[in-house]
């Protein structure tokens, strides 16, 4: 289904090639896993094998990449491609741009299917399968990251493509919705479809994947099964709050930085939160635990106004979350989205920063981006186009912007998004120096490894509640 021969890429405006002589066959029915190190090259080769790269970006291509035995030139453009390949990006936002789930299923059917029964039948069993029934009228931009990744999954396989090619499928997903993914893409291999996958997460894909692909700096470094390139390794998904040394949270005797009391949220007809209550302490590092669509995010765009409460109260240290100008706010609170390319918006990774710095009137900017990104690994590229860097190194960028601010608190919102092991595991020292530094931190996230590693408390939420409040004993700040 896909032959790539010594297949090289460099992006318009790149220094160097983003892909180096790729030599690759993938067979009808094949899945394969494609893992590796941060900006090695993963998204770039998921745009090539889609034809998205020869067709769309420009650039300078050589080598010979065939489809269904055509080669990727021949086809007359994306739209004859779309018949062939589904691809999910990294980015579910960018795909998701109707008014309703049911609608974002619906309208590649409709240039496929004259039937409308046979749509809307198409568009219940997809839904049913990947478990968002409850989400169809619901417009995407109202849903938790993890239910538009869903979404956007569940859109790719209800094309019925040949070639499905899926970038970091799972990034933001729960355990239970990890699980259904992985079972699907199994199903789907049975049924002769050609997966490509992109993960930095190898959890259970030990008995899924036929082989396994190791790219480092735009090459095929190695590939092998599973278990010659991963001996030993489970591969299984741990569940959520199982570990015997969380213990129940007992109160500290440090001042209070956030009072939450009976808070509601709601979106629409929906109640996001329900009466939640908590009292955050200066210098914790919090985890915030639970299932896409728990109400994590929600709860923490409240600290800094980005929300406002539709019950209950809100105080960030003294300032009510519910009246403050949300520029006050912020000078306390600094977010990192979960999706970085929603923060960023300027033509230079100098300027992402300076925009901040210029608000709060920084005497010494130059030297306060030098240092931010020197702590994020992203020194030497000031003048890069943000959109060029790859999607961890957007997700530092982020994080760098609001480090500069100095807030008190700091909040990231699935802070390890697109990034392999070594790199979580620096954002999470880095995270660890900024907690001895007197800021508190706050992580929303569904990797119990990071977790369990750094936090020194774990709150659990499941629809709109705190289910659990833990000490971490294991965790590294504590």
């Amino acid at each position: 289904m896909i032959l790539a021969s010594a297949l090289s890429y460099t992006y318009p405006v790149g220094i160097r090639p983003a892909l180096r002589d790729i030599t690759l066959s993938v067979g009808k029915g094949e899945l394969i896993l494609v893992t590796g190190p941060t900006a090695a090259g993963k998204t770039t080769l998921c745009y090539a094998l889609s034809g998205i790269l020869q067709h769309e970006f420009g650039g300078t291509c050589s080598g010979y990449l065939a489809l269904n035995g055509r080669p990727v030139n021949d086809y007359t453009g994306i739209c004859e491609l779309n018949q062939l390949v589904s691809m999910v990006f990294d980015d579910a936002d960018s795909q998701l741009i109707f008014t309703s789930v049911e609608e974002e299923l619906a309208s590649g059917l409709e240039t496929r299917i004259d039937s409308k029964q046979e749509i809307e039948d198409r568009v219940s069993e997809v839904m049913e399968l990947c478990g968002i029934t409850h989400l169809r009228e619901r417009p995407p931009y109202t849903l938790s990251g993890g239910q538009k990744q869903r979404v956007a999954i569940a859109a790719a396989l209800a094309m019925d493509n040949e070639i499905i090619i899926l970038d970091e499928p799972t990034s933001e997903l729960d355990v239970v919705a990890t699980t259904r993914i992985i079972k699907i893409l199994q199903d789907l291999k049975t049924r002769g479809k050609t997966i490509i996958i992109v993960d930095h997460s190898l959890e259970g894909y030990r008995n899924v994947a036929d082989r396994v692909i190791i790219m480092e700096e735009g090459h095929i470094s190695r590939e092998g099964t599973f278990d010659e390139i991963f001996p030993g390794q489970q591969g299984s998904v741990k569940a959520l709050y199982t570990d015997p040394d969380l213990k129940p949270y007992t109160h500290k005797d440090r001042p209070v930085v956030v009072s939450i009391d009976s808070l509601i949220k709601r979106y629409g007809t929906i109640e996001a939160l329900s009466g939640v209550s908590l009292k955050l302490y200066e210098g914790e590092f919090i985890a915030i635990l639970g299932e896409n669509g728990s109400g994590k995010t929600t709860l923490v765009k409240h600290l800094n106004g980005l929300l406002r409460p539709d019950g209950g109260s809100v105080h960030v240290r003294a300032l009510d979350a519910a009246t403050a100008p949300v520029i006050d706010l912020v000078r306390q609170t600094g977010l990192v989205f979960q999706n970085p390319d929603t923060m960023l918006f300027a033509d230079s990774v100098r300027d992402e920063i300076m925009f901040g710095l210029e608000n709060i009137g920084s005497d010494s900017p130059e030297r306060v981006i030098s240092d931010v990104l020197t702590m994020v690994g992203l020194s030497g590229s000031e003048s890069t186009y943000p959109r060029h860097l790859s999607r961890g190194e957007r997700q530092r960028l982020a994080v760098a912007c609001i480090l500069a601010m100095k807030p008190g608190l700091i909040i990231l919102d699935e802070p390890t998004t697109g990034l392999d092991g070594k790199e979580s595991d620096k954002m999470m020292e880095l995270m660890l120096t900024l907690q001895k530094r007197g800021h508190t931190i706050i992580m929303v996230t569904h990797n119990m490894r990071i977790a369990e590693e750094y936090a020194d408390r774990i709150i659990a939420m499941e629809n709109g509640r705190v289910t659990g409040d833990y000490h971490n004993m294991r965790g590294r700040a504590s």
